[in-house]
Formats: structure tokens, sequence, C-alpha cells
């Protein structure tokens, strides 16, 4: 019998064999959010399956029936945009093919927009991928545990002035990652950030940071001592955690250079996208297009 090969992430050939322009953009985007055939919304059809047809010169299908038009980039960001669906398919896709990110400079390069049109662009991909990834609750009872640290990211790095920002990570060992900036490392922060996304009883693995010494005792905080060169204790560590920092930082100070404060947490919604999947990185940009929930 032999052995499933892996599925290999989509190429620059596969994209354009399969989104050639902007039609079979648009056709892709109808039959995700609407189908083949559909109901139609009209008060002349009241809810009749039709069929609907492409109509000419504009971004919008025509009801069979009654001639009803459907506009499949409704509620997304392509709707009023004057940039064509192929070079924003484009660019989500660069963003899925990418480990370290992708400058609003590179995007401006590839698809000859203004950089003002290619930074608005990478800023709602970013957006988008923060709320297709979604966040939720982890750990509890009978999970391999929570690895969680902080990080300073950001900022110029300016001579004199401290103006890196402090974020804190919580991975789920097997699972996924949330990440949150937070206004200061201080213990109540936090603490806080624990009681929002940690279900209780969770192993929580950290550090020697003392902000964690007093950490709610629903929790049962496990660390290690970096400063000591302890480095793991059995299952206790920070590895994955630290090995996120890493692609972060490289990131973001490799491909971004600065990230200000208003605009950091898109950033890790962008990082923790492609993290969280990282074992389906074929679906990357499917994922991305199949959730654009249908216009009510």
């Amino acid at each position: 019998i032999g052995v499933m090969s892996k599925p290999k992430p989509l190429t620059r050939k596969d994209f354009d064999k399969r989104f050639p322009d902007d039609d079979a953009c648009l056709e892709h985007m109808k039959l995700i959010r609407y189908g083949e055939a559909t109901h139609c919304e009209s008060a002349k059809c009241a809810g009749r399956v039709a069929k609907y047809y492409r109509t000419k010169g504009r971004r919008s299908y025509t009801c069979e029936h009654c001639g009803h038009q459907i506009y499949p980039t409704a509620g997304t960001p392509f709707h009023a945009s004057r940039t064509s669906l192929k070079d924003w398919f484009f660019v989500m896709f660069l963003f899925c093919a990418s480990r370290n990110g992708v400058a609003a400079k590179e995007v401006q390069r590839q698809i000859g927009v203004t950089y003002k049109t290619a930074w608005r662009m990478c800023h709602l991909i970013r957006l988008y991928m923060g709320y297709v990834d979604g966040d939720y609750p982890m750990g509890g009872h009978g999970s391999p545990g929570v690895e969680m640290d902080e990080a300073f990211i950001g900022g110029k790095d300016k001579r004199g002035e401290e103006d890196k920002m402090v974020v804190v990570g919580m991975i789920e060992r097997n699972g996924d990652i949330i990440t949150r900036p937070l206004a200061s490392r201080k213990a109540w922060y936090i603490h806080m950030t624990m009681d929002a996304w940690l279900k209780p009883g969770t192993r929580v693995f950290t550090d020697e940071a003392k902000h964690y010494v007093h950490a709610p005792e629903k929790f049962n905080v496990e660390s290690v001592n970096h400063s000591k060169k302890e480095w793991a204790r059995g299952d206790v560590h920070t590895n994955n955690i630290e090995a996120f920092w890493n692609i972060l930082k490289r990131g973001i100070n490799g491909t971004y250079i600065a990230v200000s404060s208003q605009h950091l947490q898109k950033y890790l919604w962008e990082f923790e996208f492609r993290y969280n999947m990282r074992r389906s990185q074929h679906l990357m940009l499917d994922t991305l297009l199949l959730a654009f929930p249908r216009p009510r």
C-alpha cells in the first residue's frame, strides 16, 4: 500500500491556472457564496430557486426569472475597490505563501498600484485573517498544557527611547496560538489575560517571571528558570512559544522593519493565521476565500 504524500502548498503556477483573470475570480466568489442555483430574494420570485447569469459589464449576476441582481463581492474588501479581483486574490496568495510576511512595498512592485493602495490591501487582508482564524479559550482539564510567555515587539528602537510593545502569547501544545498586545507587563494584565483565554484547570508552562508566581489558583502554573540555564524539566518548557517569537520577530524586523502600536494586533493576527494553519498550508487560500459570509 502506497503512502499518501503530504499535499503541497499552492504555487504561483497553480494560482495562475486556477484564477487566470477577473472573470474566474468573480465566478469563484459567486459559487462559494451562492452556489450554482439559489433562492431568489426578490419579491417577484419570492424564494423561487433560480440560476444566475453574468451581467455584462458589471460585477454581478442576474436571476434567470425576474432579473434581480446579486453581487458576489458585496460585504467583502473587494466590493468598493477599483483594484482588480485578480490582484486582490494574488495578494492574498502572497500572504498565504509567505513565511515572513508581505510588505506593502512588495505588493506595490508586484501589481503596480500606489503604495497607499498596497498598504490598504495588506491592512484589510490582515484584518480578515484575524476574523477567519478566530480565538477561543484553550486548555482545561485533560489538555496537554499551554505555554505562555511575553515578548517585546515593534517600535523603531530609537536610542534612549523604550517604544517597544509588550505582547503576550499562549500556545496550546499541538494546538493553536493566541497573541495579544498588553498595556503593561504588570501582573494584573497577565492575570487578566489568563482569565480571558485559559480554561480553569489548565497546566500553564512559563519561565521564571515573577508575575506568574501569584497567578490565579484555578491554573496549575509550572515554570523553568532560564536565568539558571534550565530550559526544560520533563514536559515543562516554553520551546514552542519561543520558536513562534523567533518567527514573528524575524518577520517584523526583516520585512516590516517597524510596526506601530495602532496596527500591531493586525500583524499578530497575520502570523497567528499562518501558524494555526501550519499543518494545512495547501488550504490557506481556500480557507480565506470560503469564509466570506453571504450578504444579508
